[in-house]
């Protein structure tokens, strides 16, 4: 029997009407979840099926609405809190570095804080500087609060699942473009394990970390590689915090050299952690330092041009590679980067 092909956003609203089946103290609210676009049809059919009172819409008050799902989480239920976009969960970073991500902490376990909040990130028309950063650095600094990526319309499934079963708070990150994405997906319910890197292709000259919507571009640029006779291994970092770094030290130790592609600001970053982590357990092993790519120092434009500039591609992943093996750059005129953004629909 042939595997069974769905949408990243399909694997989503699939995850959570399973969920919600299983489980009736789940809850699903946010600004314009019930809403006829659905949050790029992320959760197509939950109204429907589980009503106003189990999803629901919210006032733009991201601070007292996330307040309310801290209150929800404590008092017996497993609220799942949909933010339309990342940036704006800054207004709510109380709730979320005070209160949220200590809660635990300071009721001595008294209370545990099961709430997963959704938040959609990355480019998409022209976006701007307020509607498209990703924050995850910014969200794993705090201990207590769970930070994942998932990049795969599996792992979307099994990460939100595994999620909305933790009895920890876990912020989870969307790109907007990932919303398209077809994979093989099971029908029945399963789970990822929070804290697990991927391996997404093995390989022998270069170890690649990426974060969401990179995986895809080293993906790309893995395949351009290849007919240069270089062997790309992609790993799928997939959970920010907490994560187990040994799967990567192991890749590091076989090929000795080091791209971290991440899909956020390079300084005070993810990345910069990881080549920390990196240099200091696996330093022997590397035979070229490591390199890092990430957004530009700037706010991110608002023009395509401009936005192309912004964020990292596939052709910045080869020419890193290229500069780790000292190795004349390849053509890369005819090939075509960023397809995406002619794919991407909206509304957001």
């Amino acid at each position: 029997m042939s595997e069974r092909m769905i949408a990243y956003r399909d694997a989503i609203a699939e995850a959570l009407q399973q969920e919600m089946r299983r489980d009736p103290s789940v809850i699903v609210y946010g600004l314009d979840v019930p809403d006829h676009k659905q949050i790029f049809g992320s959760v197509a059919g939950l109204l429907e099926e589980f009503g106003s009172d189990r999803v629901f819409g919210t006032p733009l008050s991201e601070d007292a609405m996330t307040g309310v799902g801290l209150g929800a989480a404590i008092n017996g239920l497993r609220p799942v809190h949909v933010h339309i976009r990342v940036d704006f969960l800054l207004l709510a970073m109380n709730q979320l570095a005070n209160m949220i991500a200590s809660w635990q902490y300071l009721t001595a376990g008294a209370f545990e804080v099961p709430i997963v909040i959704r938040a959609v990130i990355g480019r998409g028309w022209g976006q701007g500087a307020q509607h498209s950063k990703s924050l995850q650095s910014v969200f794993a600094h705090f201990p207590g609060l769970k930070v994942i990526m998932p990049t795969t319309p599996y792992d979307a499934k099994g990460m939100i699942t595994a999620a909305i079963r933790d009895n920890n708070p876990v912020v989870c990150l969307e790109h907007r473009w990932l919303y398209d994405v077809v994979g093989p997906v099971p029908e029945e319910p399963y789970t990822v394990p929070l804290g697990e890197p991927r391996v997404v292709q093995s390989g022998r000259d270069v170890t690649v970390l990426t974060t969401s919507w990179m995986t895809v571009e080293a993906m790309m640029a893995a395949d351009l590689m290849r007919a240069q006779d270089v062997s790309l291994e992609v790993i799928d970092v997939r959970s920010i915090s907490p994560l187990n770094m040994e799967p990567i030290f192991e890749s590091v130790r076989k090929t000795g050299r080091l791209v971290i592609a991440d899909y956020d600001w390079s300084w005070c970053g993810f990345s910069a952690e990881l080549a920390a982590q990196v240099s200091e357990h696996c330093f022997g092993a590397l035979k070229a330092p490591i390199r890092r790519l990430g957004f530009e120092p700037v706010p991110c434009p608002t023009t395509r041009p401009h936005e192309n500039l912004f964020y990292p591609n596939a052709e910045e992943i080869v020419r890193a590679v290229e500069g780790l093996l000292t190795k004349e750059p390849m053509a890369l005129d005819q090939v075509e980067f960023y397809t995406w953004t002619r794919r991407f629909k909206g509304p957001f």
